[in-house]
């Protein structure tokens, strides 16, 4: 899979599983705000319902209060009094009706058509009773409210029970439908919740095979980094080999061969001149000091080259003597005062070592002569038991190592890294360079310089 690829199948994945969160959220709130208004709903009408039965109930009871208090009272103005109560209790029981009725659900329309219809016959049961006179309602109030108002009062209140316990099992109804709909909120939370345990079930081993398998990858490109570090590392170090074999060999070819055969045409023309000194042919014994003259600096120029390319010093005397002669020949070319400390430094040395440090002075004075325009330079080599420690330090103009290393520095870098020493230029403007390197001298990799 490309990546390309990749990232559209995640991006829809991780963009899915959150439009379906986001659905489930705003699912759930409108469903919990549903079962919120359905709840209140219910409860409200209940309330309303079973307040305004209360009233009923309480303005039957005291209806039949101030009809026995009318009927029983012997006092006119205060059985006019009750007849007054009686008759605002009546509006209050007619208002409470009609409020009644506006909410008055299916279930109970019987019911109240029958209290309603009870209620009409109670107060046309009273009306006559309202206007008897005082002798009137002595001799009849005490019957009539024990053999009428009582027992209709009774059926009415038991038609309110009715009412009521239809109230109550409206009640339950509504919660049994609230109860539905949190049923069917479960049901279907759980649904969207296992889909989206599942998408991101999915999503989460999908990326997992996508991390571990481009870990695999890394770790792949990385050891293949790390295994063509290390063969460039060796091919360094063969190149590097190659190089000072192929100096040797230069420098043993030019010494023994071209050199030999220079020296050969100096002892010849030598022998010539000699032979001819006698001779009054004069002209000719100039023509031989001038050939001689050349051959003497060919000789001059290969034996510099040789030195330069592999001093046989290096190989035949050690070190130590290759480094002073180095630098008296800087000091004999370019003027500059190099001065050698080297003292107690074995001729036993490793000749990867014994090369990287006449390598790494010879690059440190040509630079010195070149770049630094340095008047006296110290090159300092010293042995201690298990390093060779070297420095050479300057007083030119110095430099920012920073930002201004050469190729020089980085073949001396390279040269130092790859037997495992150190290597630390430290130089600042008009302050000199002072170059330090620590060699080991155990190489870590046992390779050869």
């Amino acid at each position: 899979m490309g990546k390309f690829t990749t990232r559209a199948a995640l991006l829809a994945g991780f963009g899915g599983l959150l439009i379906l969160m986001a659905f489930a959220g705003f699912d759930a709130v409108s469903i919990l705000r549903q079962i919120q208004t359905r709840n209140e709903r219910i409860r409200d009408d209940f309330v309303d319902r079973n307040r305004t039965l209360e009233q009923i109930r309480s303005d039957l009871y005291l209806s039949g209060t101030y009809i026995r208090d009318y009927l029983l009272e012997p006092d006119a103005r205060a059985a006019e009094a009750h007849r007054a109560s009686l008759e605002k209790t009546h509006r209050q029981m007619d208002a409470a009706l009609e409020s009644y009725q506006k909410f008055l659900p299916s279930q109970e329309t019987s019911a109240f058509a029958g209290l309603k219809q009870e209620l009409l016959d109670y107060w046309r049961l009273l009306d006559p009773a309202l206007r008897w006179n005082p002798e009137q309602r002595r001799e009849r109030g005490y019957p009539f409210v024990r053999d009428e108002v009582f027992p209709r009062r009774r059926n009415m209140l038991a038609i309110a029970d009715q009412i009521a316990s239809l109230n109550e099992q409206q009640l339950n109804a509504g919660n049994r439908q609230v109860g539905s709909l949190f049923a069917q909120f479960r049901l279907r939370l759980g649904i969207t919740l296992a889909i989206t345990l599942g998408l991101g079930l999915v999503l989460a081993a999908f990326s997992m095979f996508r991390i571990l398998r481009l870990e695999r990858e890394g770790e792949l490109r990385y050891s293949e980094i790390a295994r063509a570090r290390v063969e460039l590392k060796e091919l360094s170090a063969r190149l590097v080999e190659a190089q000072e074999n192929e100096r040797r060999a230069i420098s043993r070819e030019l010494h023994d061969e071209v050199g030999q055969a220079l020296s050969a045409l100096l002892v010849e023309l030598g022998n010539l001149s000699a032979a001819l000194s006698d001779s009054p042919v004069q002209e000719l014994r100039g023509h031989l000091d001038v050939i001689k003259k050349l051959a003497e600096d060919s000789v001059q120029v290969v034996r510099n080259m040789a030195l330069l390319l592999r001093p046989s010093m290096l190989d035949d005397l050690g070190l130590v003597p290759a480094l002073q002669w180095q630098a008296r020949e800087v000091s004999k070319r370019t003027g500059m005062r190099v001065d050698v400390a080297a003292d107690h430094v074995s001729d036993d040395l490793p000749e990867e070592h014994k090369t990287c440090v006449y390598r790494l002075v010879q690059e440190a004075l040509h630079n010195c002569s070149k770049h630094a325009s340095a008047r006296v330079v110290r090159v300092t080599v010293e042995e201690e038991q298990s390093k060779i420690r070297l420095t050479i330090q300057d007083d030119g103009q110095g430099f920012q190592p920073a930002t201004e290393r050469g190729m020089g520095l980085l073949g001396m870098q390279e040269r130092v890294t790859h037997l495992g020493g150190t290597f630390q230029v430290d130089s600042a403007r008009g302050q000199g360079t002072l170059l330090s390197v620590e060699l080991p001298l155990q190489s870590p990799n046992g390779a050869s310089a």
